[in-house]
């Protein structure tokens, strides 16, 4: 019995910590781009049981642990770009052609090529860049409201050693206490906590398309769909990533009127599903993924509440749960923007151009971080003798070591036997 049960335990662990770690994320970016709290909600409804949906749905089908989220980076990318020319409508019309060309990637293996073609060092720059606005919170919020981040940030950094993978919900859990505590009795009278879903019509601009779509399409298949197939090769799964991303390009595209910005592979929580700690069995690890989806669509009943939760506490403090949920995701972008000698200055003007914020006409600083970053790899290329193109700086940095690359494939790679499992070697991704 306790085996049988493991699988589905595991499940609704890893749908209560992605759903815990990073709703904040998601509301503010929402919000960012001029959702009002109504369609907030609504967006992160529709984002739980897309995504919930689409584990059911792959899970079952290929009987293999293919957790799905929401895009995390790609939420973090909302709140850096900031209300976009047209509004709210003209964001949900983006959300749209992301979903679109996520779905594209899955049907196209050009366009999939492309995007794994972006030099990694200046993705993951544009990724730290993005990233960078929103780790900064915890520490502003201990200058603005020290007697409310003071417990979050230390009960995160006790779990953070003892207990990762319940830091962020715990730093979450204190900080509903604290804003229980000095909310104002009646509370806010617009607060809607039953679940509701706002249709928006879609409205495409150029600077939407340009600014929020294209890299919101970028950083989801870079951050996340690329890393989630990693993780699940590292515990021996070979997905077929080209299902995947039809899958969840059409729920993204789905779900975009009614708020929802991209879901995706997990690539934070897919360990707790694919790992032995879902099952000794790797076949029977399926169903904590199938559990997991469940579970997610299930919370997202509670968007409402989530949102009230938001609404009542100072905007630091919620933008600081945010920040300290993405720290490890900074490190890891930092780390692998400067792997790369060659590609280092590069890397370090796409980040900077991103974290500045600047809006060009009307286009956000990921897109210009993003062509910085390659000009600055074309002009300071040069032709060696033998045919070897490489930056101008070519001397390793001591003790760097070259990121091992991740090349998504289609649905036409060969299946091994015992339920998708390839037979791979080496330790497994965390």
């Amino acid at each position: 019995m306790a085996g049988r049960l493991q699988p589905v335990l595991a499940g609704v662990v890893t749908a209560l910590v992605g759903f815990a770690s990073s709703f904040t994320v998601v509301l503010a970016g929402l919000r960012a781009v001029g959702a009002d709290d109504a369609q907030a909600a609504s967006g992160l409804l529709v984002l739980c049981v897309a995504a919930g949906l689409c584990a059911v749905w792959l899970g079952l089908r290929h009987r293999l642990p293919m957790a799905i989220a929401w895009s995390t980076p790609g939420a973090a990318l909302l709140v850096a770009t900031g209300p976009v020319p047209g509004g709210w409508p003209a964001a949900v019309g983006a959300f749209l052609a992301t979903g679109l060309l996520i779905a594209a990637a899955g049907l196209i293996p050009a366009l999939g090529r492309a995007v794994a073609a972006i030099p990694g060092p200046i993705a993951s720059a544009m990724l730290a860049g993005v990233l960078l606005p929103l780790c900064t919170a915890p520490v502003r919020a201990l200058v603005e409201v020290p007697r409310l981040a003071a417990p979050v940030v230390l009960t995160w950094l006790v779990l953070h050693r003892f207990a990762r993978r319940w830091a962020v919900p715990a730093a979450l859990a204190v900080a509903a206490v604290a804003i229980a505590l000095t909310a104002p009795a009646a509370g806010p009278g617009r607060l809607h906590l039953a679940p509701t879903v706002e249709v928006t019509t879609p409205a495409w601009t150029l600077p939407a398309v340009v600014g929020l779509a294209l890299p919101l399409f970028l950083v989801t298949m870079a951050a996340q769909n690329v890393p989630g197939m990693a993780v699940l090769a590292g515990y021996g799964y070979r997905a077929p990533l080209g299902s995947a991303l039809r899958v969840t390009g059409l729920a993204s595209a789905l779900g975009a009127p009614a708020g929802g910005h991209a879901v995706n592979l997990a690539a934070i929580t897919a360990a707790l599903a694919a790992g032995p700690d879902a099952h000794p069995d790797p076949d029977r690890r399926w169903i904590a993924s199938v559990t997991a989806g469940i579970g997610l669509a299930l919370l997202g009943l509670g968007a409402g509440v989530a949102t009230a939760l938001v609404l009542l506490s100072p905007p630091i403090l919620v933008e600081a749960v945010a920040g300290l949920a993405l720290l490890g995701a900074l490190a890891g972008a930092v780390s692998a923007a400067v792997a790369e000698p060659e590609a280092r200055e590069a890397a370090v003007v796409t980040f900077v151009v991103t974290a500045s914020g600047v809006s060009l006409l009307g286009v956000g600083g990921a897109f210009w971080g993003l062509v910085a970053g390659w000009l600055m790899l074309l002009l300071f290329r040069r032709r060696r003798p033998g045919g070897d193109d490489r930056a101008a700086t070519t001397e390793p940095a001591e003790g760097a070591v070259a990121p091992a690359e991740v090349v998504p494939r289609g649905d036409d790679v060969p299946q091994a036997g015992g339920g998708g499992r390839a037979a791979l070697s080496g330790p497994p991704v965390r």
